[in-house]
C-alpha cells in the first residue's frame, strides 16, 4: 500500500521529466532545453548528446536496457522498434552508450503503416524525430521516446506532428488577439485537455472462448440477459473487489508513467467503467491517452480480465465514449474560456466564445468526420450519446447573456445561487452557473467545452488538431479585422454581436435524445451526417482541405491520405467483422444448432417408445430446425453479398453500409432467435448474462 508521502516519489518515477533533467544536466544544457521549448529553437548536437548520456544513465540506473522512438503513426495506436544501448568495445567486451543523434533521430521503416498514398509501398524510408515537449519515459525495460514520424519527403505519416502544428497556430492566432486586449505578458497560449476515457472488463477465460470478441473487440452475436442496466445501481456503485484491485493497481502504473489519473468509478452498463485524468496540454494529453490504454490492457491482464476498448462491445447496453474536455490557457496561467463573475461584461472572453461558437458552425462536418468510425456508428444517436447532429450548450446563464447581445438589450445577470437542501444540519450548496447535458455534443461546463463525441479507442488527436485549427481560423478572422479598426471598442461589440447573431442556430440547450431536434436541426440547416459513410466524403471537401492547410497544420495530399484512410479503416472493420460473423456461424452456430435439434429428436424419439407425451421436445426440435435453416439462408446471402464489395473503396464503403451491415444484422438476428431456444449447454461460446456479470 502507498502511504500519502510515497505517492509524490512514485509520481513521475519512471519519467524523464523536468525535475529529473535539472538534477542530471548542466545549468547551460538545461537552459537550452527550456529555451527550445519556450521559444521553438532547435537543440544543438552537443546539448543533445549530454541530454541523450544523462537519459541512459538515469534508464540504466531503473534497469532499461533499450531505448525506442515511441511514435504515432496513423494506425491510431503508437509503434516502437527497440535497439540496446550497448556498443562494441573490444576484446570481446560492450559499453551502454547513446548518443545525441540516436536521440534526435530515427530511422524506422515506414513502407508497412497506413499512408493514404502519400508514398509506395517500395518507398521505406521514414524518419522519427524527437519531441522535446513530451517527456521520455521507461516501459518494459526500455527508455520510450515520443517522437514525431514523417517520409522521406517530410510528409506528416503520425499523428502528433499535424497536432503540434495546429498548438503552435492556435496559440499564434490568440496572442494577437490577447494583445489587442492589452496583454503583453502572455508569449504562448496553450490548449488544454482532459480525457475521460471508459471501458469494459471482462474476465479474460470467458474472453478466449468469444472469437468474435478476439478479431472485432465487440460480440457480434448475443441476446440481452435478463437484467443489464435497468436498475441502474451499477452507475457509481461500490467497486468489486477484483475491479478496485485492479483500479488501484492501473492508478500506480499511470502514475509512475506520469498520467495524471485522477477519477476512477463504474459506468452505466454492468462491467464498465471510466478513469478520467487531470487536464494537461494537448500533445502531453494525447500522448499519455496513448499510453494509458495501453496499460489498462496490460493491468488487465494481469488481474485475469481483457479490457475492452471499443465503443459498442455489447448489443442493448451503453457503449464506451471518451469525452474530450478542451480550453485555452495563456503561459501566465489564465483560462481564456472562463468566463468571470460578470461573463456578460467580460468582452475578452465573450470574443473568444463568439470565435468558437462560429467556427464550431462553420466546420460542424469537420468535426464530425474526426469522430467518425465503424464502433461509434453504434452509439452517437443511440439514446447513449450525443446525435450525429454537431450542436453548442451554453447552460442558461451564458445562453442569455449571448441572447442580450442579439437582441441588443442590458443583461442583468441572476448572480450566484445557492441550492437549499431541507436538512438543517447540512450547508447551502454553491449552484455553477450551467448544468451538465450529457445529451450535447459540445456542452459547455464552466471553463472549458467538453467534445462528448469520442469513441473509446480511437486516438484523441484528431478531434483536438480539428478543434485548434478551427478556433485558429476564427481567432485570425478577428485578429485581421481588429487590428484595422481605428474604434477598437465599437467594432469590438459589433463584432461579437453579429457573430452571434449569424451563428446562433449551432447554439441548442434541449434534449439532444429527443425526436423533435432532429426536425429542429434540419429546419436550421444544421448537418446530420448519421454514419461514417455520410461523414467521410466531407473530410476532403473544399472547405475542409482549405481550414488545414490555410492554417499550415495539413498539405493538401496530407488531408487526401488521411481521408482516405479513414475509409480503408472503415472498410477493413467491417470486413473483419463479416468474415468473422461468417466463420463463426459455420464452424460453431450451426454446429450446436444442428446437434441439439438432433439430440431433441432422439430424446423426443425414446420418450414415444416409452409412451410418454412428447409434444415440447417437437414442437422445440421443430423450431430450432426452422431457425437454423433461417440463419443458414441468412449466412448465405451475406456471403454471396460479401462476395460483390468493389474494389474502389468510396464505393465500397457505400456499398459495405448500405448492404453488409444490413445482411449482418439480419444474421444475428437469425442467430440471436436461435441462442433463446437452443439449450445453454449446446451454445459454443458464452453469453451476454456470462460476459457482462463476470467481474
Amino acid at each position: 500500500m502507498i502511504e500519502e508521502k510515497g505517492l509524490p516519489e512514485l509520481f513521475g518515477s519512471n519519467v524523464f521529466n523536468e525535475e529529473t533533467m535539472k538534477e542530471r544536466l548542466s545549468a547551460a544544457s538545461y537552459n537550452a532545453w527550456k529555451t527550445c521549448i519556450t521559444n521553438a529553437q532547435p537543440l544543438d548536437l552537443a546539448t543533445a548528446n549530454e541530454i541523450a548520456q544523462a537519459m541512459k544513465q538515469w534508464a540504466v540506473e531503473k534497469g532499461a536496457t533499450h531505448y525506442t522512438h515511441w511514435f504515432q503513426p496513423m494506425t491510431g495506436v503508437t509503434a516502437e522498434k527497440h535497439d540496446s544501448f550497448i556498443q562494441p568495445a573490444g576484446g570481446g567486451k560492450i559499453v551502454m552508450d547513446f548518443s545525441g543523434k540516436e536521440l534526435v533521430r530515427g530511422e524506422p521503416d515506414a513502407s508497412s503503416f497506413p499512408s493514404g498514398g502519400l508514398r509506395a509501398t517500395f518507398e521505406a524510408r521514414g524518419y522519427t524525430a524527437w519531441d522535446p515537449t513530451s517527456f521520455a519515459f521507461i516501459k518494459d525495460g526500455s527508455l520510450c521516446i515520443p517522437t514525431i514520424f514523417c517520409s522521406y519527403s517530410g510528409q506528416a505519416l503520425d499523428k502528433k506532428t499535424p497536432l503540434l502544428r495546429s498548438m503552435d497556430e492556435v496559440s499564434r492566432q490568440s496572442i494577437r488577439i490577447l494583445r489587442l486586449f492589452g496583454d503583453t505578458e502572455s508569449n504562448r497560449v496553450l490548449a488544454q485537455v482532459g480525457p475521460e476515457q471508459e471501458y469494459f472488463l471482462v474476465d479474460k477465460e470467458l474472453y478466449n472462448q468469444r472469437e468474435d470478441l478476439k478479431l472485432t473487440g465487440r460480440t457480434l452475436f448475443g441476446i440481452k440477459p435478463p437484467r443489464g442496466q435497468e436498475l441502474e445501481d451499477h452507475y457509481f456503485g461500490q467497486l468489486k473487489p477484483r475491479v478496485a484491485a485492479y483500479m488501484k493497481d492501473l492508478d500506480e502504473e499511470l502514475w509512475k508513467v506520469g498520467v495524471l489519473s485522477k477519477t476512477k468509478h463504474n459506468e452505466v452498463a454492468p462491467s464498465q467503467h471510466e478513469m478520467a485524468p487531470v487536464y494537461s496540454g494537448a500533445n502531453a494529453a494525447c500522448d499519455q491517452n496513448q499510453l494509458a490504454m495501453e496499460i489498462m490492457k496490460k493491468v488487465a491482464d494481469r488481474h485475469g480480465f481483457v479490457c475492452l476498448l471499443h465503443e459498442k462491445p455489447f448489443a442493448g447496453v451503453n457503449g464506451s465514449g471518451k469525452h474530450d474536455n478542451w480550453s485555452l490557457s495563456t503561459d501566465t496561467g489564465v483560462n481564456l474560456f472562463k468566463p468571470g463573475s460578470t461573463p456578460g461584461e467580460n468582452a475578452q472572453f465573450l470574443l473568444f466564445l463568439a470565435a468558437f461558437v462560429k467556427g464550431v458552425d462553420e466546420y460542424q462536418e469537420a468535426l464530425r468526420c474526426t469522430v467518425a468510425s465503424a464502433g461509434n456508428d453504434h452509439r452517437l444517436g443511440a439514446q447513449e450519446a450525443p446525435p450525429a447532429i454537431i450542436s453548442i450548450f451554453l447552460g442558461d446563464e451564458l445562453d442569455a447573456v449571448v441572447r442580450s447581445i442579439i437582441e441588443g438589450k442590458s443583461y442583468k445577470g441572476s448572480g450566484k445561487h445557492s441550492i437549499q437542501i431541507g436538512i438543517d444540519v447540512l450547508p447551502s450548496i454553491p449552484q455553477d452557473n450551467t448544468d451538465r447535458n450529457r445529451t450535447s455534443p459540445m456542452a459547455f461546463t464552466g471553463n472549458k467545452f467538453e467534445f462528448r463525441m469520442l469513441g473509446s479507442g480511437q486516438s484523441i488527436s484528431g478531434p483536438n488538431i480539428a478543434l485548434n485549427t478551427i478556433m485558429a481560423q476564427e481567432l485570425k478572422e478577428f485578429a485581421d479585422t481588429l487590428e484595422k479598426s481605428k474604434n477598437f471598442q465599437s467594432d469590438l461589440q459589433k463584432l461579437i454581436k453579429k457573430t452571434f447573431t449569424d451563428h446562433q442556430r449551432i447554439i441548442f440547450n434541449g434534449n439532444g435524445y429527443d425526436e423533435s431536434w432532429i426536425k429542429e436541426a434540419k429546419k436550421r440547416g444544421l448537418a446530420n451526417l448519421v454514419s461514417t459513410a455520410d461523414a467521410l466524403p466531407e473530410y476532403v471537401s473544399k472547405k475542409n482541405i482549405a481550414l488545414y492547410v490555410d492554417n499550415n497544420v495539413y498539405t493538401e495530399e496530407e488531408v487526401r491520405a488521411r481521408g482516405a484512410i479513414h475509409v480503408e479503416t472503415y472498410n477493413a472493420t467491417i470486413e473483419i467483422e463479416a468474415r468473422t460473423m461468417i466463420d463463426m456461424i459455420h464452424r460453431q452456430i450451426l454446429p450446436a444448432a444442428s446437434a441439439y435439434t438432433a439430440e431433441l429428436c432422439q430424446r423426443a424419439a425414446a420418450l414415444k417408445a416409452a409412451g410418454v407425451v412428447v409434444e415440447y421436445e417437437k414442437n422445440t426440435a421443430t423450431n430450432t430446425a426452422i431457425l437454423t435453416d433461417t440463419l443458414a439462408a441468412a449466412c448465405s446471402k451475406l456471403e454471396a453479398d460479401f462476395a460483390k464489395v468493389p474494389a474502389d473503396p468510396d464505393k465500397a464503403m457505400k456499398y459495405l453500409h448500405k448492404t453488409i451491415i444490413k445482411d449482418m444484422d439480419d444474421a444475428r438476428s437469425a442467430s440471436d432467435a436461435l441462442e433463446a431456444v437452443v439449450d445453454e449447454q449446446y451454445w459454443p461460446f458464452p453469453v451476454y448474462a456470462d460476459l457482462l456479470f463476470s467481474e
